[in-house]
């Protein structure tokens, strides 16, 4: 029976090796930004390409990875067919983009600004189709909670890529944007090549009819998940195409540097998400009375907040120290990361609130939340990068995650009502707001500020770990 001692064991798995794989590729940011000048605007190339490799990813797997957990947890339905269906169809999808991008390689390069190097499109095109084919391997090994070998795999990868990055920059010094895109090419190359002995595990049968409907249920999400995965990268996809500056791919870099510290919060998120997304449908089919499942959903969100809001105190006020992570050539503009840790905390809110929508199959709902969000963030990049650079890709992020969570919450508490703890919830972020308030005014630097806020942080978990001591009490035996 799916309960918080499973959330805590599967989410201490994922959530372990996620940070130390995120903490990982963490040292290729000093790494890139050290060796790569802001000037030349390599690692504003990067920022870009990356965010168009996450935005078609998302369109690859077409939602398949929420909708395999969905139609798998049917008691009328074998796991084996649906994974089948559901990877035939991305797999299908991924043939025709490769074919697109190989036939219209020069035209797709010339329209973003990458004539002069065809090998970044067709590079990247090749990560993104092979992660998308891992994507489903990945999310069955969650459905089967097979962790360990769902962290193996990744933290293997992620050494490679490290391993390599460092022997190519530091040792052959070989520093142009483009090895970093084929290093990466060969660890995606890698990691399916360990799928291959599971494929011949499973008894793949292509279901038609299951298709169907598992597209009916998936599209809405799909486009959710557009708009999502754009109001994280449309900012930095945008910034080239419409910044004015001569120095757009220099500013662009510099951004992209500074947001690598804000981070922490999509790590969070993606954690959390790893462990309970599984849990979660699971639960909405077990035999618990309806009431209970409701404040099980309640409560996980209630400590979601409590403690994003902590990782958010603990950045800020160690953020003399965190800058070290990128060049320093780079950091003038770690002023954006109170804003984008703000509008991450935003997203993982919206991210636990979709549920109430996605276990009464009316996904619909959310493509219009996200939809709206990413109208208002589009919309803001759009009219302000060209007279505020950068600044307005933070605040237009925060103003788009904004309205997706505002709106989901409303309509789902009059659709689909959930009974969250608003007074606990509002006293933690009152409470976090103060003590951000309190180290944004300190007047000290060096040793002297960061253990005055490092002593405000402290003043906000001390309540946070005795309710968390009398929660763990009452519900973990």
């Amino acid at each position: 029976m799916p309960n918080f001692k499973g959330l805590i064991k599967d989410t201490a798995i994922y959530g372990v090796s996620s940070i130390v794989g995120r903490f990982l590729n963490y040292l290729l940011t000093p790494l890139w930004t050290y060796y790569m000048p802001k000037a030349g605007g390599d690692y504003g190339v990067l920022t870009n390409m990356y965010a168009w490799t996450a935005l078609l990813l998302v369109i690859l797997t077409f939602g398949m990875e929420t909708t395999l957990f969905r139609f798998a947890n049917q008691q009328d339905q074998k796991p084996d067919t649906v994974f089948a269906t559901a990877f035939a169809w991305v797999g299908i999808l991924s043939a025709v983009f490769v074919g697109g991008v190989m036939l219209f390689l020069t035209p797709i390069s010339e329209a973003l600004h990458y004539a002069d190097h065809p090998e970044y499109v067709w590079i990247m095109a090749g990560v993104t189709v092979l992660d998308v084919l891992q994507a489903l391997p990945f999310c069955y090994l969650r459905f089967q909670h097979r962790a360990i070998k769902f962290v193996s795999l990744k933290m293997l990868v992620i050494l490679i890529n490290v391993v390599c990055n460092l022997v190519f920059f530091t040792l052959l010094h070989k520093t142009d944007v483009v090895y970093v895109f084929a290093i990466n090419l060969a660890c995606s190359a890698a990691t399916t090549f360990f799928f291959i002995p599971d494929f011949f595990h499973l008894k793949w049968h292509f279901d038609g009819a299951l298709l169907r409907r598992m597209l009916s249920y998936s599209w809405p999400i799909l486009v959710l998940g557009i708009a999502g995965i754009l109001n994280q990268t449309a900012d930095k996809i945008f910034f080239p195409l419409v910044c004015s500056a001569e120095d757009a791919k220099a500013q662009l870099a510099e951004y992209g540097a500074c947001i690598k510290v804000a981070m922490i919060m999509a790590l969070i998120t993606q954690t959390f998400r790893y462990g309970y997304e599984p849990i979660v449908f699971a639960k909405n089919g077990s035999s618990d009375n309806a009431s209970d499942k409701l404040v099980y959903y309640a409560e996980a969100m209630k400590w979601f907040i409590i403690f994003t809001l902590a990782a958010f105190l603990a950045v800020v006020a160690f953020m003399d120290w965190l800058q070290i992570l990128i060049g320093a050539e780079y950091r003038k503009g770690l002023f954006v990361v109170p804003i984008v840790m703000a509008a991450e905390i935003m997203m993982g809110i919206y991210f636990n609130l979709s549920f109430w929508y996605k276990l009464i199959d009316k996904t619909i709902w959310g493509m219009w939340f996200s939809a709206a969000g990413c109208i208002v963030m589009t919309a803001g990049n759009l009219l302000f990068i060209p007279e505020y650079g950068y600044v307005a890709c933070a605040w237009s992020g925060f103003a788009g995650y904004a309205v997706c969570m505002l709106t989901s919450y409303i309509v789902g508490q009059r659709l689909n009502p959930i009974p969250y703890d608003l007074k606990t919830i509002g006293g933690y972020t009152l409470l976090a707001g103060a003590m951000f308030a309190g180290m944004e005014l300190v007047p000290w630097t060096g040793f002297v500020g960061i253990l005055v806020k490092a002593t405000l942080l402290c003043i906000y978990l001390i309540p946070v770990l005795l309710t968390l001591r009398r929660f763990l009490v009452k519900k973990v035996k």
